[in-house]
């Protein structure tokens, strides 16, 4: 039986909550009105039934007993998102660099798949991604 969840949030911990809300809304991501935009944290829409909390660090830290990770030493994680273009991921990972997000690696064609990434403002790994279910088929 696998589990399902009405609605999935990813918690990212942020050293500027306004400097990250401006980043992803900029990349073309909206508000999730359903949550209050303070300042220890801003909800992310995503996806469908999926957001990212940008949660102050300071915050972050009181919400868990465990250290949270040094983006600028570890990799905790990597976000993956899919697209429907090669054209909308350029357009992602381009954008996202225009506002002072990095380069994570060189653009990747797998045929089926065409892959790029960047690392947002506080270093977390995001990996954009289209997926040509035709050749992946095929």
């Amino acid at each position: 039986m696998a589990l399902t969840s009405a609605f999935t949030s990813f918690n990212l911990p942020v050293i500027n909550v306004e400097q990250s809300k401006a980043f992803f809304t900029g990349l073309g991501f909206e508000l999730n009105p359903q949550f209050p935009d303070n300042e220890n944290s801003v909800a992310i829409v995503i996806g469908v039934n999926l957001q990212l909390m940008l949660i102050n660090q300071a915050f972050f830290n009181t919400l868990t007993e465990k250290e949270s990770v040094d983006t600028g030493k570890y990799a905790q994680m990597t976000i993956a998102l899919a697209f429907e273009s090669r054209e909308k991921v350029d357009e992602i990972v381009n954008t996202a660099v225009s506002l002072g997000g990095k380069l994570h690696a060189e653009p990747e064609d797998y045929g089926s798949m065409y892959h790029w990434g960047f690392v947002d403002l506080d270093g977390h790994l995001w990996a954009i991604n289209c997926m040509n279910m035709d050749e992946a088929q095929g």
